[in-house]
């Protein structure tokens, strides 16, 4: 519906404005009709951001290619122009419309029901990623396994309905929209291949499910050798000279920052000397790149003796017995500092440290050196890379996320960094501090 719209829309202004109506009168149907051919509407589909982008885009491709081929046989000149104008003004509107109905649209309203097949370990797996990034909009209504002894999964609050025997029963039982299977060797070629006949029949998606996780697609390549489609995993980006853009970037836009937000961070520096005796900054030794400490900086959120008064607060720790401590309600944090860590406020010296190249806009947290050792390997090898101002865990819920899911995003962002990523997170930076969820 909002596809035809947006064509509608191009079409009507297309009309009076280019004296043509050839082009006016064929373009929505046109449209249409590309975006079907380029399985713009495929269904059972999980439509995320580049997947959809890259068929509207094709559908783009395919729509000029057909004027351009009309243009030689009719040599109309008006139209080539109208189409030349007419079609990335309706793809751009097209791709407005469909993000707006992603960001808008309530995901429970028209969820995609799965049903996952396989092993009891993976399929956990599997559920909790699907409900940690319940954004996709599928929902799993149940698994089916294959583990002679199955441990129980039922704490996950999803349907068992036995293995693969009666599997099909299951599928029309359960009016799923796709099959899941995760890697399991009790499923082989022969069964994946007569079950996708079974499943094409009754309408339903095939899906398997990789063994990877937190792998962004652009990564991955297939393989085909000898019949065998091999799943290639391109290595994460972590060469110094591809970076010297964003390093570059970094340094201006943190600069022009600095000079842009400098009366309100001077207010806020005499806000927290008023309102609490001591400085206005607070410096703290972090690891950076490479395993070199640093000093951050930040405006002081707590009062003077928040150190020492942490012993007696260690059992309110949210994270347990590890090295990060953070609680809600801290009575250590000044009134002022509560108001700049729910809008993060005192995240903004930082800025300084970007400008000195000490930290990236975007990148993991800054650990403390206790906090690298306890993440083992993966503490070393976010150390590849600047720690960030703003990162992946920071715009995901920030101290709602638990100590092994904050981990896990920073490792995500470190191995699949693009500057598309960058951008990304950047763009929903601002919204996130509004939300000031996770911020206390």
């Amino acid at each position: 519906m909002g596809d035809a719209v947006a064509a509608g829309i191009v079409s009507v202004a297309l009309g009076p404005l280019g004296g043509e109506w050839a082009v006016a009168a064929a373009l929505p149907g046109v449209w249409l009709l590309c975006l079907g051919t380029c399985g713009a509407y495929e269904p059972y589909r999980v439509r995320t951001g580049t997947e959809e982008f890259g068929r509207v885009w094709r559908a783009l491709g395919a729509a000029f290619v057909g004027a351009v081929a009309v243009w030689w046989v009719v040599q109309g000149d008006e139209m080539l122009r109208d189409a030349a104008v007419a079609l990335p003004v309706t793809a751009a509107l097209t791709l407005a419309v469909r993000s707006g109905e992603r960001h808008w649209t309530p995901v429970g309203r028209d969820p995609q029901w799965v049903l996952v097949v396989g092993a009891a370990r993976r399929a956990v797996e599997l559920i909790m990623v699907l409900r940690r990034s319940n954004a996709t909009g599928l929902r799993v209504v149940g698994v089916c396994l294959t583990d002679p002894t199955p441990p129980d999964v039922t704490g996950f609050g999803v349907q068992v309905y036995g293995g693969m025997d009666g599997l099909m029963d299951t599928v029309r039982r359960t009016r799923c929209d796709a099959v899941v299977v995760v890697p399991n060797p009790e499923i082989g070629a022969g069964e994946v291949r007569e079950l996708s006949w079974q499943l094409h029949r009754e309408g339903v998606a095939l899906v398997l499910a990789p063994v990877l996780a937190d792998v962004v697609p652009s990564r991955l390549a297939v393989w085909p050798v000898a019949g065998v489609p091999l799943l290639h995993v391109r290595g994460p980006t972590l060469s110094r000279v591809r970076r010297i853009p964003k390093e570059l970037t970094d340094r201006l836009l943190a600069a022009l920052l600095l000079v842009l937000l400098s009366p309100l961070m001077l207010a806020i520096a005499l806000t927290i000397r008023i309102d609490s005796s001591g400085p206005a900054l607070f410096c703290h030794r972090r690891i950076g790149l490479g395993g070199r400490p640093f000093t951050l900086l930040k405006f002081r959120t707590m009062y003077q003796d928040a150190e020492r008064r942490k012993a007696e607060l260690v059992s309110l720790n949210q994270y347990g017995d590890g090295p990060f401590f953070k609680m809600t309600d801290d009575p250590r944090v000044t009134r002022v500092g509560l108001v700049l860590r729910r809008c993060s406020l005192d995240e903004l010296p930082q800025l300084f440290n970007v400008v000195a190249g000490r930290m990236s806009l975007v990148g993991p947290r800054p650990l403390l050196a206790e906090e690298i050792v306890a993440l083992g390997v993966e503490g070393r090898r976010r150390l590849l890379v600047k720690p960030g101002l703003s990162g992946l865990w920071q715009v995901s819920g920030r101290s709602r996320l638990s100590a092994e899911d904050r981990a896990r995003l920073d490792m995500s962002y470190v191995e699949n960094w693009t500057p598309a990523l960058d951008v990304k997170i950047l763009l929903r930076t601002p919204p996130a501090v509004v939300r000031g969820s996770g911020a206390y």
